[in-house]
């Protein structure tokens, strides 16, 4: 890597690092509730026992660590799979891991949830019905041992539309109390009062932008084609199970907490491609960077379009995301 190159890179990382400050104390702020910065900076310094610091630190605070982990876990898992799949429409709910997420969650409303787990219901049927899904497009999809990209392309859409298919069945036929949370749980929420589960998905992010990255070489090498990948030394088939698992459970992980907010994983790769090249070792830590302060614009715009009321996120990522593709697709010399 050139010395120029990795002065470069720094200054992307130091860019987006600093822009992500400014976004999370932006979004302490705002809300139904304005708060000044300088109220805010005392309050996070001092102000313990005020309404401020109340609402900084059990609403706001927690949704905003939310957002930074669920969207650079989603922005991570859409680099790898467009990476390891080539293609780039390519994104983490793609492979039906969402619908399963849905199709769980779906089940255990309808059904009253199992006792005794409280808080912990919802993202776990959701985990499971992920998992569920996950197992069956991997097993599908392999053949001889081996990871059939196309083949595990297409058998993960058609489950995602069996996954949908039934979910609306269980709408169709259910009563209306329930179908008006499986309906508020697909559009997507921040709103997640346990702070173990917040925690346990800042560590399984992080964990999985740091484990990424030991594969940017080999993402790197998957771009000129799995022969050519195989000929430089990668062990392909090993690498393409894991890079699959990886993403898989990333995506699971965010779905099963927050729900299915689109976009984010599909959107965030391609504006850092424009911005900072195709090069993987630089494009993992700045989607995940970008993710996170996207999904934090937007769940913040959720709060202050028609506060008091607030709006689904994933009705916001989108409208937001949408455009911002769709812009992307037409600017001129774009490259995909």
């Amino acid at each position: 890597m050139k010395l120029n190159s990795k002065s470069l890179w720094l200054g992307w990382i130091l860019v987006l690092a600093v822009l992500l400050v400014i976004v999370c104390l932006f979004s302490l702020g705002v809300g139904a509730v304005n708060i000044p910065l300088q109220k805010v900076l005392v309050s996070l310094t001092k102000g313990r026992g005020t309404p401020e610091y109340t609402i900084l630190f059990a609403i706001r605070l927690p949704r905003i660590l939310l957002g930074l982990a669920v969207g650079g876990g989603l922005a991570i898992a859409g680099v790898v799979l467009q990476g390891m799949f080539r293609n780039p429409l390519v994104e983490p709910y793609t492979l039906g891991i969402s619908g399963g997420a849905a199709l769980g969650v779906a089940v255990n409303i309808v059904a009253g949830g199992p006792a005794g787990i409280g808080l912990f219901s919802l993202p776990i049927s959701g985990f499971l019905g992920a998992v569920g899904i996950i197992s069956l497009v991997y097993i599908l999809g392999t053949r001889g041992g081996a990871v059939k990209l196309a083949r595990l392309l297409l058998i993960g859409v058609m489950v995602s539309f069996i996954a949908s298919a039934l979910i609306m069945l269980i709408m169709a036929m259910t009563r209306t109390e329930d179908l008006h949370g499986i309906i508020f749980w697909i559009m997507g929420s921040l709103e997640e009062p346990d702070t173990s589960l917040i925690r346990a998905m800042l560590f399984i992010s992080l964990g999985g932008l740091i484990v990424s990255l030991f594969f940017s070489v080999d993402l790197n090498a998957f771009s000129l084609g799995e022969e050519e990948a195989f000929h430089l030394g990668v062990p392909v088939e090993r690498v393409k199970k894991i890079l699959f698992l990886l993403a898989s459970f990333l995506t699971g992980c965010c779905v099963s907490v927050t729900g299915i907010i689109g976009f984010v994983g599909l959107v965030i790769p391609h504006l850092m491609r424009l911005l900072v090249g195709g090069d993987h070792r630089i494009l993992l830590v700045t989607s995940f960077l970008a993710g996170a302060i996207f999904l934090i614009l937007c769940d913040t715009l959720t709060r202050v379009v028609m506060a008091p009321v607030e709006l689904p996120v994933g009705v916001i990522t989108g409208l937001v995301g949408g455009s911002i593709f769709i812009y992307a697709l037409s600017r001129k010399g774009a490259s995909f």
